[in-house]
């Protein structure tokens, strides 16, 4: 049997309005995708350490403006190494921006925009 994967993987939440205006706009536009709950299934830590490393730095992965931040006690705000940083993702993953993109050549972008998917997916 032969399968076929989805050249794009859009990891998020359901409930997040912008995963779901960019999961309309995949739509509209035909670009195949599997989603992925990243709360029902969650990221190993290497995933979430390869995506830091290739968005430029945890900053970029989580989501600061977030009530799950803000709520955060103080002392969590300063993680000081890859492995408290995945422990953090791992305990509250709705920090993680959303929507997470994964093409099939393996780079990663955060985040939705018309003008930001059309340059992302040529449309």
């Amino acid at each position: 049997m032969i399968t076929t994967a989805t050249p794009v993987t859009l990891y998020g939440l359901p409930t997040c309005d912008t995963c779901r205006k960019a999961r309309h706009w995949l739509d509209r536009f035909e670009v195949p995708y599997t989603f992925v709950d990243y709360r029902a299934d969650p990221v190993p830590a290497a995933t979430l350490k390869a995506w830091a490393r290739q968005l430029g730095g945890w900053e970029k992965l989580v989501n600061k403006s977030s009530t799950t931040w803000r709520n955060l006690l103080p002392q969590r705000k300063n993680p000081g190494s890859d492995p408290e940083w995945t422990l953090l993702l791992k305990e509250y993953p709705a920090l993680i921006r959303r929507p997470v993109v994964l093409k099939e050549d393996g780079s990663v972008s955060v985040g939705f925009s018309d003008n930001g998917f059309k340059k992302l997916f040529g449309r």
